[in-house]
């Protein structure tokens, strides 16, 4: 048996402006923005050079939707994205002002920072620690 997780949600207020935020500042690629009905699009995003996971946009359709909009973990880390840069996309981070919740730190597994997406979702940027 072989199963894969290929996409999940990502609560969004705002479809356009979720798309400017994770092309313009974190360099994602949009995959598909297809119209399904007048309030409601298909929008899924990927890192750039993903072969996994990809993100689907989701905008909020009511209230309790909305007050789950940056707190879909109830304050913990929500996405885990690696990098072969932790550097170059720190500097990227800073570049566009985005906020830093913890600054870059090695660990056993590589060295790690968290940062804060538009919304407040909590991400861990990761460069994994090299392997023998």
């Amino acid at each position: 048996m072989k199963q894969e997780i290929v996409q999940m949600a990502l609560l969004v207020r705002d479809y356009d402006e979720a798309i400017a935020f994770y092309t313009q500042k974190l360099q994602f690629t949009l995959i598909e923005d297809t119209v399904l009905t007048e309030s409601k699009r298909w929008v899924v995003i990927a890192p750039p050079g993903s072969k996994g996971c990809r993100l689907l946009l989701a905008k909020a359709a009511n209230e309790q939707q909305e007050n789950m909009i940056g707190n879909q973990t109830g304050g913990r880390v929500f996405l885990f994205l690696h990098t072969d840069n932790l550097q170059r996309d720190y500097e990227n981070l800073q570049q566009h002002k985005i906020r830093i919740i913890r600054e870059p730190e090695a660990q056993p597994y590589g060295t790690v920072l968290v940062f804060e997406d538009l919304y407040g979702n909590k991400w861990d940027l990761i460069e994994p620690a090299l392997k023998n």
